[in-house]
């Protein structure tokens, strides 16, 4: 199985309990890669501190995307090709979207942005 990076989205309905079966075939082989800024966003969004551990004993054992500043160059970039073609990316929406892009990685998401991107870049989306 090649790389797959999951958004925020996903995590919520997985740590819920909720199947994801091809979040879950990806976890089984390893081949789940993070974004920073998903780790953030499942962190402040748990409520309880019983939840926030969980997430980050799972997210532990996890590789996460290196970010040095040529990644967030091309986050720029992203946002500035997607918003010359009328569409409205978020600082964090392109992070996660050129994570993927950059892993060669499939990006599950149910979030309608993501196919968005993929119409105006490489991004592979599946939801």
């Amino acid at each position: 199985m090649s790389g797959v990076v999951a958004d925020t989205s996903v995590w919520i309905d997985f740590l819920a309990g909720r199947p994801v079966p091809f979040l879950e075939d990806a976890l089984a082989h390893a081949a789940v890669i993070l974004p920073p800024i998903v780790v953030a966003e499942l962190v402040s969004g748990a409520r309880r501190p019983a939840d926030r551990r969980a997430i980050q004993e799972l997210v532990r054992e996890m590789p996460i995307h290196e970010t040095p500043v040529e990644h967030w160059v091309r986050v720029g970039e992203l946002r500035r090709t997607a918003r010359d073609r009328g569409l409205s990316v978020s600082t964090p929406d392109a992070h996660v979207a050129q994570c993927a892009i950059e892993r060669d990685a499939v990006l599950l998401s149910r979030d309608a942005i993501f196919a968005r991107i993929a119409s105006v870049s490489s991004l592979r989306v599946r939801d």
